[in-house]
C-alpha cells in the first residue's frame, strides 16, 4: 500500500491541546553520556534526531518558547550527549546528538552511535522520534541510516522538514515528492509529515498538537 504522507493538519482541539502542554514551564533536566544516567521513565517522552546543522536546536526553541534553551552551534557535532527536557510535568523532549558529524573522531562517533542504539531500544515511554529533514536538501544518505536504525529499534518516527522559509514554493512540491519517496520505505515512519521554519513559526503549533496528543 503507497502512503501519501500528508502534511499532518490537527484540528482545533489538539492545536488547543498543543498550545497548553507548552504553555507551562519547560525545563533542562540533564545531559546524559551512558544508559545508566538516563532520568526515570515516568512519563511520556519524544526525541528528535537530525544531521548537524539540521536546526534541530533553533526547533526545540521554538517549540518551547525558550530561545536558549537548546544550544544552537554552527560547529557540526557540538552537541554530544542525549539532552532531557521537561514539557509541562508529563512529557520528556529529548535533544539527540546530531549525526553526520564528519570533523569528530571516529571513537566518539562510536560512542555517540551505541548510546544511540541502547537508548532506543530501552526508552520504555518513547512514543515517537521526530526525525529532522532540511527543506533545502531532502533526505540525505545519512537521514536514511537514523531511519533504519529507528525500523529495526520498532521506534515510531515522523519526518519533520525544518527551514521551510529558505525554500521557494516552486521548489517545495520536489522536495516534498522526495521525502515522500524515501520515508515510505520505512516500516516504522508515521505517515503524515510537519513543515516548519523556526525562524517565521510555521508549523510550530502543527508539532506541539502531534506531541500532546500522543498516547
Amino acid at each position: 500500500m503507497n502512503l501519501s504522507f500528508p502534511i499532518a493538519d490537527p484540528d482545533a482541539a489538539a492545536l488547543e491541546k498543543g498550545r497548553l502542554l507548552f504553555a507551562a514551564q519547560t525545563e533542562f533536566v540533564k545531559g546524559v553520556v551512558a544508559m545508566d544516567g538516563m532520568p526515570p521513565d515516568d512519563r511520556l517522552e519524544v526525541c528528535f534526531a537530525g544531521r548537524s546543522n539540521v536546526g534541530k536546536s533553533s526547533l526545540i526553541n521554538a517549540l518551547t518558547g525558550h530561545k536558549a534553551l537548546a544550544r544552537a552551534s554552527n560547529t557540526p557535532g557540538r552537541t554530544q550527549e542525549i539532552n532531557f527536557f521537561t514539557a509541562s510535568d508529563s512529557h520528556y523532549l529529548v535533544d539527540l546528538p546530531g549525526y553526520g558529524y564528519a570533523k569528530a573522531p571516529i571513537q566518539t562517533v562510536e560512542k555517540w552511535q551505541r548510546l544511540l542504539k541502547a537508548y532506543l531500544s530501552g526508552r520504555a515511554t518513547l512514543r515517537r522520534a521526530f526525525v529532522l529533514i532540511d527543506s533545502r536538501h531532502g533526505v540525505k544518505s545519512v537521514d536514511e541510516d537514523i531511519m533504519e536504525r529507528l525500523d529495526k529499534s520498532a521506534v515510531t518516527f515522523q519526518v519533520v522538514l525544518t527551514k521551510a522559509d529558505k525554500v521557494k514554493e516552486v521548489e517545495r512540491a520536489a522536495i516534498l515528492e522526495q521525502v515522500r519517496a524515501a520515508v515510505a520505505k520505512h516500516p516504522a515512519a508515521y505517515p503524515e509529515l510537519i513543515v516548519t521554519s523556526s525562524e517565521k513559526g510555521w508549523g510550530i503549533d502543527v508539532l506541539r498538537a502531534v506531541i500532546a496528543t500522543l498516547v
